[in-house]
Protein backbone atom coordinates (compact mmCIF):
# COMPACT_ATOMS: atom_id res chain seq x y z
CA UNK A 1 0.00 0.00 0.00
CA UNK A 2 1.20 3.75 -1.16
CA UNK A 3 0.31 6.46 0.62
CA UNK A 4 -0.37 9.16 -1.94
CA UNK A 5 -1.35 11.59 0.44
CA UNK A 6 -0.65 12.35 4.59
CA UNK A 7 -3.33 13.84 6.90
CA UNK A 8 -4.35 17.07 4.29
CA UNK A 9 -5.91 20.17 6.61
CA UNK A 10 -6.38 22.30 3.61
CA UNK A 11 -6.42 22.52 -0.23
CA UNK A 12 -3.12 20.38 -1.67
CA UNK A 13 -1.39 18.21 -3.93
CA UNK A 14 0.27 15.24 -3.01
CA UNK A 15 3.89 14.03 -3.93
CA UNK A 16 3.33 12.18 -6.83
CA UNK A 17 3.94 8.13 -6.95
CA UNK A 18 5.78 6.64 -10.28
CA UNK A 19 4.88 2.66 -11.33
CA UNK A 20 8.31 1.30 -12.45
CA UNK A 21 8.06 -0.65 -15.36
CA UNK A 22 7.19 -4.10 -13.97
CA UNK A 23 4.25 -6.48 -13.75
CA UNK A 24 2.76 -4.12 -11.39
CA UNK A 25 2.35 -1.52 -14.26
CA UNK A 26 -1.10 -3.21 -15.55
CA UNK A 27 -2.87 -4.41 -12.68
CA UNK A 28 -6.42 -3.53 -10.75
CA UNK A 29 -5.69 -0.65 -7.88
CA UNK A 30 -7.84 0.82 -5.35
CA UNK A 31 -7.93 4.48 -3.67
CA UNK A 32 -9.09 5.20 -0.31
CA UNK A 33 -9.60 8.52 1.21
CA UNK A 34 -10.09 8.54 5.13
CA UNK A 35 -10.80 11.63 6.95
CA UNK A 36 -11.95 12.94 10.29
CA UNK A 37 -12.67 16.13 12.12
CA UNK A 38 -11.50 17.36 15.42
CA UNK A 39 -14.57 18.76 16.05
CA UNK A 40 -18.18 19.06 14.56
CA UNK A 41 -18.53 18.34 11.15
CA UNK A 42 -17.13 19.00 7.16
CA UNK A 43 -16.62 17.56 4.04
CA UNK A 44 -13.12 17.02 1.67
CA UNK A 45 -13.06 16.54 -1.80
CA UNK A 46 -10.15 14.34 -3.23
CA UNK A 47 -9.21 13.78 -6.54
CA UNK A 48 -7.14 11.24 -8.21
CA UNK A 49 -5.00 12.22 -10.87
CA UNK A 50 -2.91 10.12 -13.05
CA UNK A 51 -0.49 10.73 -15.97
CA UNK A 52 2.31 9.03 -18.41
CA UNK A 53 5.07 11.71 -17.99
CA UNK A 54 4.32 13.57 -14.59
CA UNK A 55 3.91 16.22 -15.88
CA UNK A 56 0.64 16.63 -17.41
CA UNK A 57 -2.03 14.83 -15.19
CA UNK A 58 -6.02 14.02 -15.66
CA UNK A 59 -8.44 13.07 -12.95
CA UNK A 60 -9.27 9.21 -13.23
CA UNK A 61 -11.66 9.41 -10.13
CA UNK A 62 -13.21 12.09 -7.12
CA UNK A 63 -13.71 10.87 -3.65
CA UNK A 64 -16.22 13.69 -1.44
CA UNK A 65 -16.15 12.74 2.51
CA UNK A 66 -18.63 13.90 4.82
CA UNK A 67 -16.62 13.97 7.77
CA UNK A 68 -17.73 13.86 11.48
CA UNK A 69 -15.16 13.10 14.61
CA UNK A 70 -15.36 9.55 13.84
CA UNK A 71 -13.34 8.38 11.22
CA UNK A 72 -15.48 8.48 7.51
CA UNK A 73 -13.77 6.68 4.02
CA UNK A 74 -14.55 5.56 0.69
CA UNK A 75 -13.08 4.41 -1.97
CA UNK A 76 -12.76 3.02 -5.34
CA UNK A 77 -11.00 0.87 -8.27
CA UNK A 78 -9.33 1.50 -11.71
CA UNK A 79 -7.86 -1.14 -13.89
CA UNK A 80 -4.97 1.60 -14.89
CA UNK A 81 -2.14 1.50 -16.45
CA UNK A 82 -0.73 4.59 -15.91
CA UNK A 83 3.02 5.63 -14.74
CA UNK A 84 2.37 8.25 -12.32
CA UNK A 85 -0.56 8.87 -9.59
CA UNK A 86 -1.13 11.68 -7.38
CA UNK A 87 -4.18 13.11 -4.86
CA UNK A 88 -5.03 16.59 -5.02
CA UNK A 89 -7.16 17.25 -2.05
CA UNK A 90 -9.37 20.28 -3.62
CA UNK A 91 -11.53 21.51 -0.62
CA UNK A 92 -11.03 19.76 3.47
CA UNK A 93 -13.35 21.39 5.72
CA UNK A 94 -11.19 23.81 8.51
CA UNK A 95 -10.56 21.50 11.51
CA UNK A 96 -10.67 18.03 8.96
CA UNK A 97 -7.70 16.15 7.85
CA UNK A 98 -7.48 13.54 4.93
CA UNK A 99 -4.79 10.73 4.04
CA UNK A 100 -5.11 8.96 0.28
CA UNK A 101 -4.08 5.50 -0.46
CA UNK A 102 -3.57 3.32 -2.96
CA UNK A 103 -2.88 -0.20 -3.43
CA UNK A 104 -2.40 -2.44 -6.35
Amino acid sequence: MSTLMLSATSATTGSAFQIRATSDVFTNRSFQAVGVMSSSTGTATVIIEVSNDGTNYVTLGTITLALTTAPSSDLFFAYTTYEFYRARASQVTSNGTVTVYMKA
